[in-house]
C-alpha cells in the first residue's frame, strides 16, 4: 500500500563490532561508517549537503565530519543531545529537514570508543542533564545508570508483579539474535538460569540486564523523498516519528509515576503521523540499556498495557516467531552499545529483507525507539518503501 513519506533512510553503515578498536578515535570510526552508508545509497560525499550529530555520545561536530569527507556544500547542521534518544531524535531533525527542501541528503554518523576509551560514567559527568541527579539520586549512593533505573524496575515489581525471570526472558531472546548476526560481541546462548545466576550489579539489575561497553560506529543517510526514488538502495520510508520527555525530566525519583517514560509521550504523536497502531508493527527495535527499560517501553508504546509487560514477554514472545519480534539484531545487550544507531539500521535492514538469518519474513512495516538517559523518549515508524 502507498503511504505517505516524510523522508526516507538510503544508506547504512556499521564497523566491526566484534573486537575492540584500540587506538582508533570516535571520529575515525564514525567516517569509517558514514562512508559506507553513502556507498550504500549510491552517492558521492559530495553530495551529502546535511549533518545530523546525535548528541551526548562524544566529542565530534559536524565540521569535524565536513572536513574530513570533504564535504563542499553544507547547508544544515544540528545536534540532537538526548543521549540514547539522540539517534532517532536525529532522524526526526533530518526528516524535517528534507521534508523542507532545506537539504537532499542528511548524514547521521555516530562513533563510540566505550570498550577501550573512557567508559560510562567519565561521560556521564560531562552530559548536562546529570547536574540534577547530583541533588537528589547521587547523595543515596547512585552515580551510574544502573543505580539510576533500579528504582523503576523495582517499583514496577512492586506495584505489578514483574520478575527478574521475565526480564531474563528479554536477555535470552536478545542473545539468540545476536548469534545470527554476524558482527555481534556477544555469542555464546544463555538461558533463564544463566541470567539468574549472573551477579547483581543494582538489585533487581543484574549483569545479564545490563548493555555493553563497545567500540565502533554506525551512520545512515536520510534522503528527501522525491531523490529516494533514484537511489541505488531500496528506500524505506519514515512515516512517523515523534519525541517526548517525561513528567519531572532532570531527576527519576520526583517524579509521580517512575514507571511511565518519555516515550509514553512520544508513541500516540509518532502512531498519528504514521496513520498506522501498534497492533499493526511487524518488527520493532527498542532501545535496550537494561532489560528492564525494554519491558517498560513495550507498555509505554502501547503493546500491551501498563503492568503488563512482564507477561508480555514471556513464550518466546520477543524472539524471531514470536507476537512480536524485537532487537533483531542482538540490541545493546548483545550486539554492541551505539547509542540506538545499531537499532535503526537493523530496522532498515529487516524493511528492506536483507537481514539474513534474523529475517523477519514479509516485514514491511518497524518501529525503532531511542532512550535518553534520564528517561526522554523518542520514536520513529517506518515502512518498506
Amino acid at each position: 500500500m502507498a503511504r505517505r513519506s516524510i523522508g526516507a533512510v538510503t544508506g547504512i553503515g556499521e564497523t566491526d563490532y566484534t573486537r575492540p578498536h584500540p587506538g582508533r578515535s570516535a571520529l575515525s570510526l564514525q567516517l569509517e561508517a558514514s562512508l559506507k552508508a553513502i556507498a550504500d545509497a549510491g552517492l558521492a560525499p559530495r553530495e551529502i549537503d546535511g549533518i545530523v550529530i546525535p548528541g551526548g555520545t562524544g566529542p565530534v561536530v559536524a565540521e569535524d565530519i565536513a572536513t574530513n569527507l570533504g564535504l563542499p556544500d553544507l547547508r544544515f547542521s544540528v545536534v540532537t543531545p538526548l543521549g540514547g534518544a539522540a539517534a532517532v531524535a536525529g532522524l526526526q531533525c533530518a526528516a524535517a529537514a528534507v521534508a523542507m527542501g532545506v537539504c537532499n541528503h542528511v548524514l547521521m554518523p555516530l562513533g563510540r570508543t566505550g570498550r577501550s576509551g573512557a567508559r560510562i560514567g567519565a561521560r556521564l559527568a560531562q552530559m548536562p542533564q546529570f547536574r540534577l541527579v547530583g541533588e537528589f539520586e547521587a547523595p543515596h549512593g547512585a552515580n551510574a545508570p544502573a543505580q539510576y533505573y533500579a528504582p523503576m524496575a523495582r517499583r514496577h515489581m512492586e506495584l505489578y508483579g514483574t520478575t527478574s525471570r521475565q526480564l531474563a526472558e528479554i536477555a535470552v531472546t536478545t542473545r539468540r539474535h545476536a548469534i545470527l548476526n554476524g558482527n555481534a560481541s556477544m555469542t555464546k546462548p544463555i538461558t533463564i538460569e544463566d541470567h539468574q545466576a549472573s551477579r547483581m550489579i543494582a538489585d533487581p539489575l543484574r549483569l545479564l540486564d545490563c548493555s555493553l561497553e563497545s567500540d565502533g560506529g554506525a551512520a545512515v543517510v536520510i534522503s528527501a523523498a522525491e531523490r529516494a526514488r533514484d537511489l541505488r538502495a531500496p528506500p524505506v520510508v519514515i512515516l512517523g516519528v515523534a519525541e517526548g520527555h517525561p513528567d519531572s525530566p532532570s531527576t527519576i525519583t520526583q517524579r509521580p509515576d517512575m514507571t511511565r517514560l518519555g516515550v509514553a509521550k512520544a508513541a500516540p504523536r509518532a502512531f498519528a503521523m504514521a496513520g498506522v497502531t501498534p497492533a499493526d508493527i511487524q518488527v520493532a527495535e527498542i532501545y535496550d540499556c537494561f532489560t528492564y527499560i525494554v519491558l517498560c517501553q513495550l507498555e509505554d508504546l502501547g503493546f500491551c498495557a501498563k503492568g503488563e509487560g512482564g507477561a508480555f514477554v514471556e513464550g518466546g514472545a520477543l524472539g524471531l516467531g514470536g507476537r512480536l519480534p524485537v532487537n533483531t539484531h542482538g540490541g545493546l545487550l548483545s550486539q554492541a552499545h551505539m547509542a540506538g544507531m545499531n537499532h535503526i539500521v537493523e530496522l532498515v535492514r529487516q524493511l528492506r529483507g536483507a537481514a539474513g538469518a534474523a529475517q523477519v519474513p514479509g516485514a514491511e512495516l518497524g518501529l525503532v525507539t531511542g532512550y535518553g538517559d534520564l528517561g526522554d523518549g523518542t520514536v520513529a515508524i517506518m515502512a518498506k518503501g
